[in-house]
């Protein structure tokens, strides 16, 4: 994990003058991240013994925003006015986004100038979730580190090639906070409040909060395709890695084998006993599983995404992602993308809304 943090920036305030932060919720926001980031700083609160964080709500308009699962929360303030606040006493130390605004419209270009205002004016920033993408489009995270979820990752590294995008649970670079969403956003939290307010009180937070244990940034969301697998040998777990770094140019078993210092056969052997599989096989539904997310979130032609997938030639892909879906690639792209990523839509029992937000939490390892 990138860590460049600025603590010059918490200790200019005064040990009692609380930590103003903005919240700002784009229609569609995940209610998880943003209920962890409000039950931090309220624990942080009665830890400390005082008000050191206080926060407001803002939207594109004011009035009210939807979450993704359904719940309206109410804003204190619209942007125009929260952009006002910034030349003001009001101004925020932190500026956190949830949710993204729609591409091209009025609502992304007025978000996208309060963040660089923002950044001018030595504000820190930060954003959960589909919210990363809105500090990309802002220009912010042009040549720095962030955490994408892992499910946006393929389509993210497509569309924003100056930005160097990781599927770890949350980045700090430069005072820019990125989180890939879901729980990261308990920890990820607990890290700021460790930076303003002490460890002790950082501890405390997660005591109070229950929490058995409080991730540190770098480490790794999932491991994909192994849902149903508890540990795994250190060794299967470099190769994956080395695996999911070269999915453009997949490599031959004489590779994992140098890589792993083993032979051939070891490394057969280790993934039949830790997965049930063999390397070449694991190897080959990775790639389709990146061409799955890709055909589900980008605009990018089949041949091109055959080609970022390792496939020698859109025939070859197209065959082997039929015999894993059961369906064309150019069909699959047509599916609404829930049934296709395999995850409940509204017309299924059990869900309330059918945001892409809810969509990626409810299928995470």
């Amino acid at each position: 994990m990138v860590h460049h943090w600025s603590h010059g920036a918490w200790a200019s305030a005064s040990a009692i003058e609380p930590i103003t932060v903005a919240l700002y919720l784009a229609p569609g926001f995940e209610l998880l991240a943003v209920s962890s980031v409000l039950d931090v700083f309220r624990l942080t609160n009665k830890v400390a013994g005082r008000e050191a964080f206080r926060w407001r709500i803002v939207s594109h308009l004011g009035g009210t925003v939807r979450a993704n699962c359904g719940i309206v929360f109410t804003a204190d303030a619209d942007l125009a006015q929260e952009r006002r606040y910034l030349m003001q006493p009001e101004r925020p130390v932190l500026a956190l986004v949830f949710g993204d605004e729609p591409d091209g419209g009025p609502e992304t270009k007025v978000l996208s100038a309060w963040l660089r205002e923002c950044r001018q004016r030595r504000i820190d920033t930060g954003a959960f979730g589909s919210g990363v993408a809105a500090l990309a489009k802002a220009g912010l995270l042009n040549d720095r580190k962030c955490a994408v979820h892992w499910e946006a990752l393929p389509a993210f590294n497509e569309r924003f090639m100056r930005v160097e995008a990781a599927a770890t649970i949350y980045e700090v670079d430069n005072n820019i906070w990125s989180c890939a969403g879901g729980t990261a956003a308990f920890d990820m939290m607990v890290e700021l409040v460790k930076y303003h307010c002490g460890e002790p009180v950082a501890v405390s937070v997660a005591e109070l909060a229950v929490a058995g244990r409080v991730r540190t940034g770098e480490e790794r969301q999932r491991l994909p395709l192994l849902r149903q697998h508890g540990r795994l040998n250190p060794t299967v777990v470099k190769l994956i890695e080395l695996m999911q770094r070269n999915l453009a140019a997949p490599l031959t078993m004489a590779d994992l084998a140098a890589a792993a210092g083993l032979s051939r056969r070891q490394v057969e052997r280790l993934f039949r006993n830790d997965i049930g599989r063999s390397p070449c096989r694991y190897f080959r539904e990775l790639r389709l599983e990146h061409a799955k997310l890709l055909l589900a979130q980008s605009a990018m032609p089949v041949l091109e995404i055959a080609v970022s997938c390792g496939f020698v030639s859109a025939s070859h892909f197209s065959r082997c992602f039929r015999q894993a879906h059961q369906i064309a690639p150019h069909k699959a792209r047509n599916l609404p993308a829930g049934r296709f990523l395999g995850v409940p839509t509204a017309a299924q029992p059990g869900t309330v809304h059918t945001h892409p937000d809810l969509d990626l939490h409810q299928n995470r390892a």
